[in-house]
């Protein structure tokens, strides 16, 4: 699964890094790679020790999955002038609607319902890692809600805006990866998300 294959390679980069003397080289290559990995073709132009943490500059291709349409269309949108508003940016669970927050919960339920049957009956404890990841106590509610009232996902799915399947995928994977892997039932739940976010963020021919 994707965790049992990523982390042995980050932990075996980071004791490279941690054993080598010239590790400002060895780290330019291991972003370089790691980024390579996600089909994202990126060069490091600046790298520096800032106290306990580490500033890098990069320069980025365009990603493999990337068509030339979507790329200069994202140069141009990153071109654009004019102050952005912060929600704007990034649309959180907080700042969504009441019907887009429970749309999202109903997702999220139905992620954690796949991995575990007996949640409601578990939750407790699910609550506690559902707080790790820094969901806030209306989502946990809405999600408690949400798993009293089972809904299949793609019922779920075609009522969602992309900014908030967006939001529910990427806390979707966190959710199926709390016990450190991720069963057929997760993975094809993870694959609709994505298939539909991807579908929506098609742009016009």
């Amino acid at each position: 699964m994707l965790t049992q294959l990523v982390r042995p390679l980050v932990r075996s980069q980071i004791q490279t890094l941690a054993n080598s003397k010239v590790a400002s080289g060895k780290l330019v290559n291991t972003i370089s790679n790691w980024l390579g990995y996600l089909g994202v073709h990126a060069e490091v132009k600046q790298l520096q020790a800032q106290k306990n943490r580490i500033q890098v500059s990069l320069l980025v291709g365009k990603p493999e999955q990337c068509s030339e349409d979507e790329w200069q269309r994202i140069l141009e949108n990153l071109g654009t002038t004019g102050t952005v508003p912060p929600a704007s940016v990034e649309k959180t669970y907080d700042r969504m609607s009441e019907s887009q927050q429970r749309q999202a919960a109903r997702l999220l339920a139905h992620i954690i319902q796949v991995g575990n049957a007996d949640a409601l009956e578990q939750w407790e404890g699910l609550e506690q890692h559902l707080s790790e990841l820094s969901m806030s106590a209306k989502l946990l509610q809405n999600i408690r809600a949400a798993l009293k009232v089972p809904q299949q996902i793609d019922s779920i799915l075609e009522k969602l805006e992309p900014e908030v399947t967006a939001f529910a995928l990427s806390q979707a994977i966190s959710i199926a990866l709390i016990d450190n892997k991720i069963s057929s039932d997760e993975d094809s739940a993870l694959k609709s998300i994505y298939s539909a976010l991807e579908h929506s963020s098609v742009g016009p021919a």
